[in-house]
């Protein structure tokens, strides 16, 4: 088959953009499409597991040299109980065995999409077009053809195939009627960031802390550059949202943490609905989705931005099939949707929504269980090697590629 034809990614987000560099690796045209001027830079995630460090070193063009010079290793991460105190760690020492990272990197994802897009310009067969937005498609037997918007109006692009890599609003998604079941937590989530240094005060401290509490739990991690706090909120109205952003709450949910005279420095500051949602199907004919487009989930135990880059590593992996060596599309694209699809549902899903429930127990005595079971894991060889295994998506990703 002719590669002559672009594959078009919608989304210059970090699954977007590492399918981009995938596929133009092995001299397949690219065509990815952005609909922001520049690339985004704001507070999204920042947690990449071991299984996504391996991928991209794999990836190469310096790419996780890069990563590395810049990030921040976590090697291990805790459980807290603020009410008693009482701390379980998990050290990923204890998973060095498994694998060649053995520690979460905590970097801000558009560090990754910058690397990668800097590494793009010096494919021949790849195009990045940045204020070019995805507006409608249409396919036919022989590829795609996609309507995109710019600042010189619309225009149509033809290409092989499509890959929507743009979010929960997927345009292509939402275009080939593809269903995206779930729900809508009531609450929200309020996420600042400040330069306090909090592993000052605390003793002990990790750079990643889930902290469970009776009245309101957090979470506090420490990314490349800044302290980033996540607390949930409850606005019933643009009124209380806007409440929920001042520096009057901001301040006292930081000062709850670790009282102190003056006010924190805020750096960012937002609030964000959080979705359980996995899509119907991860492709129809010559569509591909990717990413936060066909799978998003709360971020608690951040698995959302690593699932979508094993989304896009598995599906360049079939473009490339199909492409290049021939294989049948609906075949490849078939085993696409079962090995991230059902992973979506079976792994990602239930230990998002199960890491929430245990953070949220409101319950005394259920939250002194839950304590007293992560310190115990945390301290048996054994069980805490096998925790680390399934928490830092290894497990999942091992399993993924298992199926048939």
């Amino acid at each position: 088959m002719s590669t002559q034809q672009p594959v078009i990614i919608a989304g210059a987000g970090p699954s977007g953009c590492v399918l981009a560099l995938s596929l133009a690796k092995q001299g397949i045209p690219v065509c990815l499409l952005e609909k922001c001027d520049r690339l985004p830079i704001d507070l999204r995630a920042s947690t990449f597991h071991p299984p996504s460090l391996e991928m991209i070193a794999d990836l190469g063009d310096g790419i996780i040299e890069k990563m590395l010079a810049r990030g921040l290793r976590a090697d291990r991460y805790q459980y807290r109980d603020r009410s008693t105190g009482e701390v379980a760690t998990f050290d990923m020492s204890r998973i060095a065995d498994e694998t060649r990272f053995p520690f979460r990197l905590q970097l801000e994802q558009y560090e990754l999409t910058r690397f990668v897009c800097e590494a793009l310009q010096d494919y021949s067969c790849a195009q990045v077009r940045f204020g070019c937005e995805l507006v409608d498609y249409a396919q036919d037997a022989d590829g795609v053809t996609a309507v995109v918007r710019s600042a010189d109006g619309e225009e149509q692009l033809r290409g092989s195939y499509l890959v929507g890599a743009e979010g929960a609003r997927s345009v292509v998604r939402k275009k080939s009627g593809i269903g995206f079941m779930g729900f809508t937590y009531d609450e929200k989530f309020l996420v600042v960031s400040t330069s306090f240094p909090f592993e000052q005060v605390f003793e002990d401290f990790s750079w990643v802390n889930y902290v469970s509490d009776p009245e309101e739990w957090c979470v506090i991690l420490r990314t490349d550059k800044l302290w980033r706090v996540l607390v949930p909120v409850f606005p019933a109205s643009a009124e209380e949202e806007a409440y929920y952003l001042s520096d009057e709450f901001v301040q006292s949910r930081l000062k709850r943490l670790h009282h102190r005279a003056d006010d924190y420095d805020i750096h960012h500051r937002s609030i964000y609905a959080v979705n359980q949602r996995v899509a119907e199907t991860y492709y129809q004919g010559r569509a591909l989705l990717v990413g936060d487009a066909c799978h998003i989930n709360n971020p608690l135990g951040g698995m959302g931005m690593n699932g979508g880059l094993h989304d896009a590593f598995n599906v360049a992996d079939k473009l490339c099939q199909v492409l290049l060596d021939g294989v049948d599309a609906e075949a490849a694209f078939a085993l696409y949707d079962r090995q991230r699809r059902g992973l979506a549902v079976q792994f990602v899903q239930r230990h998002t929504i199960e890491n929430k429930k245990l953070m949220e127990a409101r319950d005394p005595d259920l939250q002194r269980k839950r304590q007293q079971m992560l310190m115990e894991a945390a301290a048996d060889p054994e069980r805490a090697h096998a925790f680390l295994l399934e928490r830092s998506m290894i497990n999942c990703v091992r399993e993924s590629l298992a199926v048939q």
